[in-house]
């Protein structure tokens, strides 16, 4: 495919669920900031600083733009991935009239995980509640009053969707609560389901939607005088005496200072504002179609057991009688990527589900028709062994 011309005819990659392949204009562009402008963003005059400076106050934008925010109400910061994100929110923001942390079963370990130890270090109540087969929650079945709720907008085990986010919400706020969106999995392929949310925070990864290793939050600016700063450095003050100083997010100008302290992966957020650009001009109707057949194919075969109810790029299984490690290295004999075991959701997978160790496809832009005839092929010679 055009834009991943370096991947070899026999290197088939399933696994954009971790983290997506990069294409070119986003390799060069992270390129062109270590050999054209390699500075320090927000402390130099001098003329590379200045191009460092306008194209990360670009990326920003263009994340507010792809989820159709508006600047008077989020601010863009950087981290280094979702879970991150997630953690430097739980570990800043102040509990008062907060009565329980709330998530659900089919999060990546990274919020639940998260909620624990919040729960833990502040001894009040944490919920996990159920999702629908279709990934939405029923909105009447909780008493969310005075909670912090952290979940997933698309989850990394079967690509279901969170399809009442907006309705999930408003009922937070109207009683009271604070919501966290675990965007991961959503900003490659699914982003428009965010679009115009109104949620507290939102925290991904950018290495997961084709870009370099990075992670953003997106973050209400109501949210932020519930936010007691503690984890700070270089570069988020304005002055500094023996005992005091003015942070730097005082000013309107530079709210995202907040949560960026020290220096910040310049290159990669410049990169990352490519990598969104490049998104933007995808048509997904190959990426739709090559898991369509997938789907269609692990469906119809009776020794195939899926966790999936509906197609999406992200597919789980496991195959009756063959440890999924074991698949898993033999795939990868016939140069074919994908991940075995619980994807770090022991909790829903094993001790819910009770499922075995499973096999997860996650497709990508950069997958061609060829990589999805060749899994079938192999797969159809595991089957008739097995």
């Amino acid at each position: 495919m055009k834009d991943f011309e370096y991947l070899g005819q026999n290197d088939i990659y399933f696994d954009a669920a971790c983290q997506s392949l990069r294409p070119q204009p986003v390799i060069d562009a992270l390129t062109d900031y270590y050999t054209k402008f390699n500075s320090c963003g927000e402390r130099v005059k001098y003329k590379w600083g200045v191009t460092t400076d306008d194209k990360v106050n670009a990326t920003r934008k263009k994340l507010l733009d792809l989820l159709k925010l508006k600047s008077k109400d989020y601010f863009v910061s950087f981290t280094l991935n979702t879970t991150y994100g997630i953690n430097l929110i739980l570990s800043q923001i102040t509990i008062d009239k907060i009565e329980q942390v709330i998530t659900t079963d089919i999060e990546h370990n990274s919020p639940f995980l998260a909620t624990i130890a919040f729960s833990d270090k502040h001894h009040i109540l944490r919920k996990v509640i159920s999702r629908k087969k279709d990934g939405s929650i029923d909105v009447n079945a909780t008493d969310w009053t005075n909670s912090i709720v952290v979940v997933n907008a698309v989850s990394n085990i079967d690509g279901r969707k969170l399809q009442n986010l907006k309705e999930l919400v408003k009922k937070i706020h109207k009683n009271n609560g604070v919501i966290i969106i675990d965007a991961a999995q959503a900003m490659a392929h699914s982003y428009e389901i965010l679009e115009k949310t109104e949620a507290d925070v939102i925290c991904l990864s950018a290495h997961k939607m084709y870009s370099p290793s990075l992670g953003a939050m997106v973050v209400r600016k109501s949210l932020l005088p519930k936010i007691k700063t503690t984890f700070i450095g270089g570069g988020m003050v304005d002055d500094v005496d023996l005992s005091e100083y003015k942070l730097s997010a005082k000013n309107s100008h530079h709210v995202y200072t907040k949560f960026e302290s020290g220096l910040q992966a310049w290159g990669e957020i410049v990169a990352f504002g490519e990598a969104i650009d490049w998104l933007k001009a995808q048509n997904r109707v190959c990426l739709e179609s090559h898991s369509k057949q997938i789907f269609k194919f692990l469906r119809d075969e009776p020794k195939v057991h899926m966790v999936n109810c509906e197609v999406s790029p992200v597919i789980s299984f496991y195959v009756d009688g063959v440890d999924s490690h074991l698949l898993g290295a033999a795939l990868s004999q016939e140069g074919i990527m994908i991940r075995s075991g619980y994807f770090c959701c022991h909790y829903y997978l094993d001790h819910v589900k009770h499922y075995p160790p499973l096999v997860r496809l996650s497709l990508g832009l950069h997958n061609r028709q060829s990589d999805v005839e060749r899994f079938i092929k192999v797969m159809k010679r595991v089957l008739e062994i097995n």
